[in-house]
C-alpha cells in the first residue's frame, strides 16, 4: 500500500496563504485514504526558536491528526547540512516512518534516500519580481536549486506558473504537475446565526458600501494602485464608498500605512489586519466588489474565496489570476489606476453587469475543490514509476 508523508510545517501561527493550502490538502488526503487505498502521516520542523527551546509538540492545528511526528531540525538547520555536511542528513531518515512517497509543500523537501520525493513550488515572485521580495523569501532560490537535485516531482497551482518553473529553473515540464487550489469557504458558509453572532462588527464597519482587498500587505499585492484608483473616485465621483483592506503586515508594508494616512480621504480608508475566517467571509459577502491588484500570484486564493461567497472579482491581468478568475472577473493593468478606477465605476454603476458578476463567480468557484486538489495530488504521487 502506498504510503504518504506530508510536511505540516506551514501549519504554524496564523495561518496566511502556504499554511492554507498545507492545511486543507492534509484535510483533504487524510479523508481519501480508505477510498484510494493509501495511508497519510504527517511530519513538521520545528522553528528554529522552538527548535532552540527545545519545544517539539505537535502544532495545535495538526494534533487529532493520528500520525503526526516532529522532525528534530529546523529547516534551515536540514538545508545547511545537505550544503556543508550531507553524509550527515541520512541520520534523521528513522524520524520518517518509511513512507514511499515524502512530500515538502513549501518550497522545500527533506531528501529522504529510500522514497519519492515531491515539492510543492507556490510561485517564483523572488526571482521574476525580486523587489517585492524579502531577503529571506530571496535565499529560496538557493534552496530550491539544491532540492532539485534530488526531487522527483514537482506540484505548483497553475499552468503559469509551470511556465515560469520550466523557463527560469530549467525543469523538465514532464515532472511538474498542477494541482489547482480552492477557497476555505463552501457556497453555504454564511449562516443566519453567524451573521447574528457578529451584527456588531456588520452596525460598525459595513454601514456603507466598500471596496475590499484581502490579503498580506506588502509591495507585491499592489496596494497603492487600488489607493490611487479608490482616491481618484472619490474625488472625481464623490462616490460614498469605503476602500477596507483586511490582512496582516507582512514585508515591507510602511509605505501602504503612510499612504494611508497622507490621503485625503484617509477616514474612509480602513486597515483591519488578520481576521478570524467567519470575519473574512462577511467582509466578502458584503463588498461592492472584491479587488486582487497583486503584480504577481502563484495562483490567486483570494479571488476564489471572494467568488464563492458572492463578491464581483476585479483583478489584475497578469501571472495566474487569468487562469483562476476566468470569464467571471473584469481585468486591468495593474500598473494602471486609471484603468482600475474605471471598472469600480462600472461596477457601482451597473447593477446588472454586478448581479452576472456574482452568479458567474459562484459557477466558477464551484470548479474548484479541495477533494479534487487532493485527488490531483494523488494522480500525480501515483505517476512515478515506482512499484509501491
Amino acid at each position: 500500500m502506498l504510503k504518504v508523508c506530508v510536511d505540516g510545517t506551514p501549519i504554524r501561527g496564523k495561518l496566511t496563504g502556504i499554511g492554507v493550502y498545507t492545511l486543507n490538502l492534509i484535510n483533504a488526503l487524510y479523508q481519501l485514504q480508505e477510498t484510494e487505498n493509501f495511508t497519510l502521516d504527517i511530519y513538521f520542523h520545528p522553528s528554529v526558536k522552538n527548535w532552540l527551546l527545545r519545544k517539539l509538540s505537535t502544532p495545535e492545528l495538526l494534533s487529532h491528526y493520528p500520525q503526526v511526528s516532529s522532525f528534530p531540525i529546523p529547516v534551515s538547520l536540514a538545508n545547511l547540512l545537505a550544503k556543508y555536511s550531507p553524509v550527515v542528513l541520512p541520520y534523521f531518515d528513522r524520524y520518517l516512518e518509511q513512507p514511499n512517497i515524502i512530500h515538502g509543500t513549501d518550497h522545500y523537501v527533506y531528501p529522504y534516500r529510500k522514497g519519492v520525493k515531491v515539492m510543492t513550488i507556490h510561485d517564483l515572485t523572488f526571482i521574476k519580481h525580486p523587489k517585492y521580495s524579502t531577503t529571506i523569501v530571496k535565499g529560496y532560490l538557493e534552496r530550491i536549486k539544491r532540492c532539485l537535485k534530488w526531487t522527483n516531482l514537482i506540484i505548483t497551482f497553475s499552468e503559469n506558473t509551470k511556465k515560469d518553473i520550466v523557463q527560469l529553473l530549467n525543469v523538465n515540464p514532464d515532472i511538474i504537475y498542477i494541482t489547482p487550489q480552492a477557497s476555505r469557504y463552501s457556497a453555504n458558509y454564511l449562516t443566519r446565526k453567524l451573521i447574528y453572532d457578529h451584527r456588531d462588527v456588520i452596525d460598525y464597519y459595513l454601514y456603507k458600501p466598500y471596496f475590499l482587498f484581502v490579503s498580506t500587505l506588502e509591495p507585491r499585492k499592489n496596494i497603492l494602485t487600488l489607493i490611487e484608483a479608490f482616491e481618484y473616485l472619490k474625488k472625481n465621483y464623490k462616490i460614498p464608498h469605503q476602500l477596507i483592506l483586511v490582512g496582516k503586515k507582512g514585508w515591507n508594508y510602511q509605505g501602504i500605512l503612510d499612504k494611508i494616512e497622507a490621503s485625503n480621504f484617509k477616514e474612509d480608508i480602513q486597515h483591519l489586519d488578520y481576521l478570524s475566517d467567519e470575519l473574512v467571509a462577511l467582509f466578502y459577502n458584503q463588498a461592492e466588489a472584491f479587488i486582487y491588484p497583486s503584480y504577481y500570484e502563484g495562483f490567486g486564493l483570494p479571488v476564489l474565496e471572494a467568488m464563492t461567497l458572492g463578491a464581483p472579482v476585479i483583478a489584475s491581468d497578469t501571472s495566474s489570476l487569468p487562469e483562476v478568475g476566468g470569464d467571471a472577473a473584469l481585468y486591468f493593468n495593474p500598473y494602471d489606476y486609471h484603468e482600475l478606477a474605471q471598472i469600480m465605476l462600472k461596477i457601482i454603476d451597473d447593477s446588472t453587469l454586478r448581479k452576472e458578476m456574482i452568479n458567474k463567480g459562484k459557477k466558477q468557484a464551484q470548479k474548484f475543490s479541495w477533494e479534487r486538489t487532493a485527488q490531483a495530488t494523488l494522480k500525480a504521487y501515483q505517476s512515478t514509476d515506482q512499484d509501491f
